[in-house]
């Protein structure tokens, strides 16, 4: 029998036995918890700092797997339009394929007004019914006039008066969209140009100049503020039939359900003036000319103005918050509880965040918002919204080409007098039935 030969108390006890056991294992936990930090890092950024570039990959490989086995266009890089209408993917293929010339194309000059507007192809006679419905608009631009030009001739009717606001920093478009505008006698610039930066109040205020200029004109009856990266999906006469079907209704998206992006923007400048209830939503809006006068020079309004100032993006908070706060009891703002669908404003295809699989987007993001692409259009000339967000001219060129060649084939229909428009799913919104009447 071998004993051993160290004394009682130099030999290990059982309880630091069990300690040295524990201290491992916390080391392999705290080993597991760092990784687990890691991948949750890594996970963090590729979602909000990489995000887009994910998703586009995403969107590259889909294509690339649908078109796989389509056959080579029998006329390649000359676009059927129809057929992309119809969904077809060999010409979706051909489309995509197509690309943009190395050098962009610029505004066109204007040795003459009646010359630019005849070549243009600017509608420059309405039906008696869109004369007596007068639409103001408001159109944002800080790049490429040529594609604002685009959705100007597009949105253009003598019925209509539109201020454009021209961003400061734009020193060259401001000049271009000056010799444009002296071409109409309903088309003009603010009266102030913004330095526009993203998330600050600034984004707004252009909104606020543009509507103030424009209550100085004729008795137009709502409101629609547009940037240069639109285009409508409804003719000037379809347009003037869903406004008359809403009946002096605002479509304004608004949600006071998001808590946590209600916090995030708001808490450091306190509570909202008036007991208002602060409501995210959109800034592009179809709303009244009531509306208008009461955002631009009620007090409640003026105060709202300031508060929003130290708050974040404060454009997507200004129309809604006063559209959503019936005791203003404004004209055409809604009864109900705030929420974001059906709102026709705008069409816009956002991300879905970490749920990568339910997007559809066919072009590209860019800020978490879809760049609509070629294979996006058989879509588009489906919807119900008003205007389309976003084009870029030089991405996919084939796919806005072909949504104006849509549009102004539309525009010509009515023309020749086939003006039939069923307006009844508009006159049945919610935010229609649960308005504040005057």
């Amino acid at each position: 029998m071998v004993v051993s030969s160290l004394p009682i108390a130099a030999r290990p006890s059982e309880e630091m036995s069990t300690s040295y056991w524990m201290l491992r294992k916390m080391r392999r936990h705290w080993k597991a918890l760092f990784l687990l930090a890691v991948i949750t890092f890594v996970i963090y950024y590729i979602v909000y700092w990489e995000e887009d570039r994910v998703r586009n990959m995403i969107i590259s490989a889909k294509q690339s797997a649908e078109f796989m086995f389509v056959p080579v266009p029998p006329h390649p890089f000359h676009v059927n339009c129809t057929a992309l209408f119809q969904g077809n993917k060999t010409e979706i293929y051909n489309a995509i394929s197509v690309q943009a010339p190395p050098n962009p194309p610029v505004l066109p000059p204007i040795a003459s007004c009646e010359t630019f507007k005849q070549t243009q192809g600017y509608i420059l006679d309405v039906s008696k019914e869109e004369m007596e419905f007068p639409i103001a608009f408001s159109i944002l631009v800080y790049k490429n006039s040529h594609q604002a030009e685009r959705l100007i001739r597009a949105v253009y009717r003598p019925s209509n008066v539109y201020c454009i606001h021209v961003d400061r920093k734009s020193t060259a478009m401001l000049e271009e969209m000056r010799r444009l505008a002296a071409c109409f006698d309903n088309v003009f610039l603010s009266s102030r140009q913004v330095d526009v930066k993203w998330g600050t109040f600034s984004v707004l205020e252009p909104e606020l100049i543009c509507m103030e200029d424009l209550l100085k004109h004729r008795k137009w009856r709502y409101f629609i503020n547009l940037t240069g990266q639109e285009f409508p999906l409804k003719t000037n006469y379809q347009l003037v039939k869903i406004l008359q079907a809403y009946r002096g209704a605002n479509d304004v998206a608004g949600t006071a359900t998001r808590y946590n992006e209600n916090m995030r923007r708001f808490w450091s400048a306190g509570s909202a003036p008036h007991g208002l209830r602060p409501v995210i939503g959109s800034v592009h809006i179809v709303v009244n000319r009531h509306f208008v006068n009461f955002s631009v020079h009620d007090p409640v309004a003026k105060d709202l103005q300031k508060w929003l100032r130290h708050t974040k993006i404060p454009d997507e908070t200004y129309f809604s918050t006063l559209n959503y706060n019936p005791d203003l009891n404004i004209p055409g703002t809604f009864k109900g509880v705030p929420r974001l669908e059906p709102f026709l404003a705008r069409y816009k295809n956002w991300d879905h965040g970490l749920l990568a699989y339910k997007d559809d987007c066919r072009g590209k993001y860019l800020r978490e918002i879809c760049v609509l692409g070629a294979g996006d259009v058989a879509q588009l000339i489906t919807k119900r919204h008003l205007f389309a967000n976003k084009f870029e001219e030089g991405f996919q060129p084939a796919g806005l080409s072909c949504l104006e060649e849509w549009y102004h084939d539309q525009t010509r229909r009515e023309r020749a007098g086939h003006r039939e428009y069923d307006t009844t799913f508009y006159s049945k919104l919610d935010f229609v039935l649960n308005q504040i009447r005057r």
